[in-house]
């Protein structure tokens, strides 16, 4: 009898040990693929970023400016790095840089922000972050240094980079296979046959491998898809000024007016002043909101509104913004990872037919499943300086006060002037080395293929838009946007009627004159050769608002006792609207 006991109790103990060690391997399974993901990014980065670190001084906890790499590795006309900055709690600040002990230069300015140095040479550069423009209070600073580089090293760190990720691949095979192996029931060999046997228990492999795969869903999905890790997103990124405009838009209670929904990329968000437009349109009763966001497209805008208006029925007017841009394909993994936060499982099919390459359409598709993978570059972020992030993410009323009250740039390019035959550019004096260095990144010929597929984009994600709310009281009203201070640049130089076909425009509740801002393409209105500065922001908001309440008086007037926009979801209303 005891021995019965204890045969029985050892069977148990054999079973419970069994699962043990699948669960452990199961773990284990899910750890290297965590790891993958998590180290993919970095090995792909590690020739630019593996002197980060070295040359960085903080001054104060908060405030803090990264260059990425700090040693550049110079070629022919140059090397280039990448700046970022943050005061941390929303404060003006102010990037000088200084060329070898010589006499520092504005570089950039605002509160945060990323630029491009391209003209990097074999010097050593020091990029001071200041909280005003007297250089009296530092906050942080950076060196930067070029030196000239052989091929041979680079591609050493190439090759180790590829041997890594095989590695990895090849570890993540190994364990899937033991995963599978262990899990099976019955005891476990020590040795493998000669010959083959028939086992007398099933091994059940893929109802195993099945189980592995829901595990790491649906560990991706409480994380990820929970909003777990979306309130840790690194405010100063794309996802994460995403997900704090939409949020913080989402918990914003009713105005109790008439409010007016603004989207758009970087030319909106330069070019309209919410401030300067509910000033304009309280005497129409009129409360405008901007998630104009720089490298939102038309898919992204979908999104947003998806997010920020579930019912199609909390904004009176929704302005969608249309002109001839460019999206370079190249900026998939950009659109994909900046759209994450708002995604969700359903969404998988639909967004990934948005992008033209299978490359990209796959990874929209699984950023939809599995959305850390579109958060991998923000992990490793995160874990380099989780001090950091965790300070950062307590500025988030002044970053949006900062957001609001935002004046535009403060200069203009008049005594400029833009060879379309040479490509030459003649600057104005007045212009400091910085603003030279941010036109000429700006003043890129976009190829036909860029251009096309920001047309593309808009062609395909507004009738979306104008679907969803095709059924609620809120108006659409497209507007086109300025194409620049020279037009004549290639691509740019085309109408407005190649954008949207005439059927699209027809379905809004009406669409701005395509001539409206005309007046505002030149020199005098602009900062760089696509955004408005100050006094063409001003400009462009109150010629819009203005054409808004021309046209919303003009439609409550013949709405014969209809009140403000419901007038417009009238039967018939769209052919009344567009013959205004």
């Amino acid at each position: 009898m005891t021995g019965e006991v204890h045969k029985r109790f050892g069977e148990h103990w054999r079973n419970w040990s069994a699962l043990l060690e699948s669960l452990s391997v199961v773990a284990a399974f899910l750890a290297c693929v965590a790891l993958f993901v998590l180290t993919e990014p970095g090995l792909r980065a590690a020739p630019q970023q593996s002197a980060s670190g070295s040359n960085s001084e903080r001054v104060s906890g908060a405030p803090r400016i990264t260059a990425n790499p700090e040693r550049v590795t110079v070629t022919g006309e140059g090397g280039s790095t990448d700046v970022q900055w943050d005061t941390g709690n929303g404060s003006p600040g102010f990037v000088f840089v200084t060329e070898d002990g010589r006499k520092p230069v504005l570089f950039a300015k605002g509160s945060q922000g990323s630029r491009s140095a391209p003209w990097i040479g074999r010097n050593h550069y020091v990029f001071e972050l200041y909280g005003d423009n007297q250089r009296r209070t530092l906050l942080a600073r950076v060196t930067v240094s070029g030196s000239i580089g052989g091929p041979s090293s680079h591609q050493r760190k190439i090759s180790w980079q590829d041997v890594a990720r095989w590695m990895l691949i090849v570890g993540l095979a190994a364990v899937s296979y033991f995963a599978v192996y262990l899990s099976s029931p019955g005891p476990v060999r020590t040795t493998f046959p000669m010959e083959p046997t028939t086992s007398p228990c099933p091994l059940h492999v893929v109802r195993n491998l099945a189980l592995s795969i829901a595990a790491f869903v649906f560990l991706d999905g409480v994380i990820f898809h929970s909003g777990l890790y979306v309130s840790i997103l690194a405010p100063s990124s794309y996802a994460g000024r995403i997900a704090e405009i939409t949020q913080a838009e989402k918990d914003r209670a009713p105005s109790g007016l008439k409010e007016v929904l603004v989207l758009g990329d970087s030319r909106i968000a330069e070019g309209f002043s919410t401030d300067l437009a509910n000033e304009l349109g309280s005497t129409g009763g009129l409360k405008f909101v901007s998630l104009a966001e720089p490298a939102a497209s038309a898919n992204t805008w979908y999104y947003m509104v998806r997010e920020v208006d579930p019912t199609t029925r909390r904004y009176s007017a929704i302005i969608i913004p249309y002109g001839v841009g460019y999206e370079p394909n190249s900026a998939d993994p950009l659109r994909i990872s900046m759209t994450a936060p708002l995604l969700g499982y359903g969404d998988c099919f639909h967004f990934a037919s948005g992008f033209q390459r299978w490359s990209g359409r796959f990874r929209a598709f699984t950023a939809c499943i599995l959305r850390g993978s579109a958060y991998q570059d923000d992990v490793v972020d995160l874990l380099e300086h989780p001090i950091s992030r965790i300070t950062s993410l307590h500025g988030e009323a002044a970053r949006m006060h900062s957001r609001e009250v935002y004046k535009g740039r403060d200069y203009d390019l008049v005594g400029t002037s833009y060879d379309s035959m040479t490509g030459h550019v003649t600057f104005a004096e007045k212009l400091t080395e910085a603003q030279r260095l941010a036109f000429r990144k700006s003043l890129i010929q976009p190829s036909q293929s860029d251009v096309e597929y920001s047309l593309k984009l808009q062609r395909e994600w507004i009738p979306r838009i104008i679907n969803r709310y095709s059924k609620s009281p809120t108006s659409i009203v497209l507007t086109p946007v300025p194409r620049g201070p020279f037009v004549e640049l290639s691509g740019f130089s085309r109408g407005y009627v190649s954008v949207l076909p005439s059927s699209v425009i027809q379905r809004t509740t009406f669409s701005v004159p395509e001539q409206t801002f005309d007046f505002l393409e030149k020199p005098e209105y602009y900062f760089d050769a696509f955004h408005l500065n100050a006094k063409g922001r001003q400009r462009f908001t109150e010629t819009l608002v203005s054409q808004l309440i021309e046209r919303f008086q003009s439609a409550d007037s013949k709405a014969e006792g209809n009140i403000g926009f419901q007038a417009w979801n009238q039967p018939g209303r769209t052919n009344t609207a567009n013959n205004l």
